[in-house]
């Protein structure tokens, strides 16, 4: 609790946080299957990092965008990504997750599941907002028709 903040208060600006921390990571997967790049960017810090193996590695929103635009332009429409699992652990204007992720591919044969791994996150309050300061990816389960995540 903050100074003058009841208790009440304080379980409100908890479960506000947590719903706008859970939007960020559905936003993720959503802005990377329109091949929004832009917004994507925006859901990092100012200063944000991605390091996503070979996929991509970048610091700061324009980086992110580029490198990601690199990355996955090519691959816009053939992929979904289903966020999960959430485990966020708040600590005033920042935060720490893991959240996992799937991710389903056009095949010639329908849908299927071609990579699944985590993110482990760094998370700040920005401006009021809630941002990713620096994601690292991990696959877990290997696939083999498309790399990325």
């Amino acid at each position: 609790m903050t100074p003058g903040e009841s208790d009440l208060e304080a379980r409100v600006r908890r479960l506000e946080d947590l719903l706008e921390i859970n939007q960020l990571f559905v936003d993720y997967g959503r802005y990377l299957d329109l091949g929004d790049f832009g917004s994507f960017a925006r859901l990092f810090a100012e200063d944000g990092e991605i390091l996503l193996g070979p996929v991509a590695r970048a610091r700061g929103r324009k980086e992110i965008q580029a490198a990601m635009e690199a990355s996955l332009s090519g691959h816009v429409g053939e992929t979904k990504h289903i966020i999960s699992s959430p485990a966020v652990t708040l600590d005033g204007d920042t935060a720490t997750s893991v959240v996992m992720w799937t991710v389903l591919a056009r095949t010639d044969a329908g849908a299927a599941v071609t990579l699944v791994g985590r993110h482990e996150d760094d998370l700040v309050r920005e401006h009021g907002r809630w941002h990713i300061r620096r994601r690292r990816g991990f696959v877990e389960l290997p696939g083999s028709v498309m790399k990325g995540s």
